[in-house]
């Protein structure tokens, strides 16, 4: 398995995508904006069923990327993290059981 964060930092570094927290999540907002209209358009705003178009991996990567990049700006190891959310969620759902709603609620 490789590293994603150390490569994001260094793409970025190179080609100078570093920036504040605030416009990073702007820059996320956008990009989660064109993965929406993508699926919009995919489904013809709704009347067809949901299938990933050809662009679809292309666009969810951005928004990946745009995820480790706000983490490397803001100190946040996002893999512990999301294993540790992934975590959390099973122990919700093995206590719970699998029909207790959307398991990312702010708390």
């Amino acid at each position: 398995m490789t590293d994603v964060q150390p490569i994001v930092a260094q793409s970025a570094d190179a080609a100078g995508l570093h920036a504040t927290a605030p416009a990073l999540l702007l820059e996320l907002q956008t990009q989660l904006g064109y993965l929406c209209a993508t699926a919009t358009a995919a489904t013809e705003r709704g009347r067809r069923p949901f299938r990933p178009p050809a662009d679809w991996g292309v666009r969810l990567g951005q928004l990946a990327y745009g995820v480790y990049l706000l983490a490397d700006q803001t100190g946040v190891q996002i893999d512990t993290e999301t294993m540790a959310a992934a975590q959390a969620v099973q122990r919700q759902a093995e206590a719970a059981g699998p029909d207790t709603g959307w398991p990312f609620t702010p708390s």
